[in-house]
């Protein structure tokens, strides 16, 4: 909702239009949080440590990136690591759902299928987070469980919680849903163990994240480029990403000049026809999440752009030997 981001008049008045049905969300999440952590409403604790990677507020901020980035720190540790997801986008007739680097990505999700791939490690769908749980450890010896996303799902107990924040949007008008972009008040994020600002610092954030692009790959062929041979060069951009403006605001940065951009929704499902409109004589240019669901009917001029994150900061240190400290039985 642009609305949330916004501070014209129209968006103003809007806000406080829609604040009564906010505070009867925030009090109602509020009252189902005590409920869950007083025991009243049972959750579950895993048999192994869990981290939750997720978001303050809803729409993309950067978590796939960053539980890539968690996942690979805790291996570099000789640590076996399992990632659960929703698996929001999935098609799957069954659940929970194991996914593997070649599985199909209407039935694993696009976000589960690329953390399979660019990690290797063992990934399980469900929105049943237990079930996603019991199911990786019945077929994979984890040390420690990332839930990408479930930072509200209280009925799952964490050791360790990470928030993801776009630091060009920041927290938007404040408000909880529907009168802005918040799932709980932002007091919530005293409570969490590490705040990564995605772009650069924020005032909440005590660590930074930079998404850094070194090259483009074919999805055809699987050829590599560095991207500054595309400097200069009219592209298409595509992406169907949360915040797709960070997309094309990357490429234009690395002198690409996308002359023609589309922003699909979120966990779009694409075939070939939605590419049919877009000039077919120059590069197309699309994220790698996007790249995921494509393979079946890409052309000769598609490119991907993979990104990594580099994650700065003291505290994301601390928090990588805090888990390894958790995983040896320092709960």
């Amino acid at each position: 909702m642009k609305f949330w981001y916004s501070s014209d008049g129209f968006s103003t008045l809007l806000k406080w239009l829609l604040s009564p049905f906010s505070l009867l969300f925030y009090l109602i999440a509020a009252l189902r949080r005590q409920l869950l952590q007083k025991g009243v409403i049972s959750s579950y604790r895993a048999p192994v440590p869990v981290v939750i990677v997720g978001n303050l507020s809803v729409g993309g901020n950067g978590k796939t990136p960053v539980v890539v980035w968690l996942v690979r720190q805790l291996q570099q540790q000789g640590l076996n690591v399992g990632v659960i997801s929703r698996g929001y986008g999935s098609r799957s007739e069954v659940y929970p759902r194991l996914v593997s680097a070649q599985d199909d990505p209407i039935q694993s999700g696009d976000e589960p299928l690329l953390i399979a791939k660019r990690t290797g490690a063992p990934v399980c769908i469900s929105p049943n987070r237990r079930e996603a749980v019991e199911c990786l450890l019945s077929h994979h010896p984890c040390d420690v469980i990332i839930s990408d996303d479930g930072l509200q799902h209280y009925k799952l107990q964490r050791d360790v919680e990470i928030v993801v924040m776009d630091a060009e949007r920041g927290l938007g008008n404040g408000f909880v849903l529907p009168a802005g972009p918040l799932r709980e008040g932002k007091s919530r994020l005293a409570c969490v163990d590490l705040i990564i600002a995605n772009g650069r610092e924020h005032p909440y954030a005590s660590a930074v994240m930079r998404l850094i692009p070194q090259y483009a790959i074919n999805l055809l062929s699987g050829e590599k480029r560095l991207l500054s041979e595309f400097r200069g060069q009219a592209v298409t951009a595509v992406a169907g990403i949360g915040n797709p403006q960070r997309f094309f605001t990357m490429l234009r940065d690395l002198n690409i000049d996308p002359q023609e951009t589309h922003a699909f929704s979120d966990h779009q499902h694409f075939d070939a026809a939605s590419f049919a409109k877009f000039t077919q004589n120059r590069p197309l240019f699309m994220t790698e999440k996007d790249a995921v669901k494509c393979g079946e009917f890409a052309q000769r001029n598609w490119w991907y752009v993979p990104v990594d994150a580099e994650i700065s900061g003291q505290s994301a240190e601390e928090l990588i030997r805090k888990i390894v400290k958790g995983v040896k039985g320092e709960r």
